[in-house]
């Protein structure tokens, strides 16, 4: 395909995904913020109707904080970017721990510390809000929690002994028995997934302040992934394993596998180390052709997971498989122009428009509307449902598409 046709092929594309994202960045900012106590609502329903006594995680606040702040550089409305100071200054003021550093893991609606474990995941997604933020408004004061953070991440949870990052810790940075971060989680002190999101937080740390001892900790990150989570047999991902690495993943998650794929890329192109990233590549583009292999539905979709013990696949459409689906096949599709990639990405969005988007109440379906004709719906917004697998898909297809035009 000549260079000309380009804009020609993706611009309607990026229209459309632009579009979704101010659609969802306007969902957002109409029904989540909590006007009574504070903040943003724990909990809001299917039908867009706020549960006011749910407590309110980390992970849903960060998650709005990175979120606002990203759209408002995308977006130029004051909107937003009251959203993502509304977002900072209730972070920054109920979920730091003032005596012992770090962030809670929950608080009741009243902002009152009810679990004040210190998850290492929580730490990561804080590090990559404050650091947006920062990128937003160069609030010197949001860059220098960030840095805290980083600081008590790189101080208790790397294990010196055989290396990678531990999982969780108590309020005062001590030994715990409940590592999992939720009880579909299996309680073993390393995972791919608290890897993951400490390898987004740093490549983002990197951009914001590219300081020795940060561009060390991502290189170090990569590592881990490079030789011990990335399995070269089948080109899935580890996902629970113990001190010594021995894996006991009860089988493949494919949305974690495709997320994987790209977020690894971004954090090489961070890094900015040309070689390790001629090294890499290759197996980041496999990690993607087998997602695209194994894991594609009949509507286009990406299905959820196989599992060991059964050897049976779960067909699940969960919303936030299908964003990082949507984005990784673009990542593989830029970097190979392999065209398998681009139709996957290409069907995957339509399965998103079609089944993932509420297009009566607004913002998208826990489980795309395929799998809910006989359940009840999960809720729009909660501990683990929040805008940025989505938002940050939209964001991120814009860019690759923008790369490749």
């Amino acid at each position: 395909m000549q260079a000309a046709s380009l804009p020609v092929r993706f611009a309607p594309l990026q229209q459309e995904f632009r579009a979704e994202l101010i659609a969802i960045a306007d969902w957002w900012a109409k029904y989540t913020v909590d006007h009574e106590q504070g903040g943003f609502y724990g909990e809001i329903d299917a039908q867009n109707y706020p549960v006011k006594n749910a407590s309110k995680g980390i992970i849903l606040n960060a998650r709005i904080l990175w979120f606002f702040s990203e759209v408002a550089q995308e977006v130029d409305s004051p909107v937003y970017r009251n959203c993502a100071k509304r977002a900072y200054d209730y972070v920054m003021e109920h979920f730091f721990d003032k005596e012992q550093g770090g962030v809670y893991w929950e608080l009741n609606a009243a902002a009152v510390p009810i679990n004040t474990k210190k998850q290492v995941y929580a730490q990561a997604f804080t590090i990559y809000a404050l650091c947006a933020y920062y990128q937003l408004t160069r609030d010197e004061n949001a860059l220098a929690r960030a840095l805290e953070c980083f600081n008590l991440v790189e101080r208790y949870a790397i294990d010196h002994e055989r290396e990678g990052y531990l999982e969780a810790f108590t309020r005062e940075w001590g030994v715990i028995e409940d590592l999992r971060l939720s009880e579909k989680d299996l309680n073993y002190p390393k995972s791919q997934n608290t890897h993951l999101h400490i390898l987004e937080a740093y490549t983002t740390l990197h951009q914001a302040h590219p300081a020795p001892e940060v561009k060390a900790a991502l290189h170090y990150n990569i590592q881990m992934f490079d030789k011990y989570m990335i399995d070269r047999n089948t080109y899935h991902l580890r996902m629970f394993m113990d001190l010594e690495w021995k894996d006991f993943s009860p089988g493949y998650t494919y949305g974690h596998d495709i997320e994987a794929s790209w977020l690894i890329a971004k954090a090489l192109e961070s890094l900015g180390d040309a070689a390790y990233t001629a090294e890499l590549t290759p197996t980041l583009i496999d990690i993607a052709r087998v997602t695209l292999e194994e894991a594609i539905g009949e509507q286009g979709q990406v299905i959820d997971s196989f599992d060991f013990s059964t050897r049976r696949t779960n067909v699940d459409t969960v919303w936030w498989v299908q964003a990082e689906a949507l984005v990784g096949f673009l990542y593989a599709y830029s970097t190979t122009g392999e065209e398998p990639f681009y139709r996957a990405a290409k069907n995957c969005w339509q399965f998103i428009k079609t089944y993932q988007i509420d297009r009566e109440h607004g913002e998208w379906f826990w489980l795309s509307s395929l799998d809910r004709i006989n359940s009840e719906p999960y809720y729009k917004v909660g501990f683990w449902k929040c805008p940025y697998h989505n938002g940050r898909a939209m964001m991120e297809a814009i860019r690759y598409l923008q790369k490749m035009i």
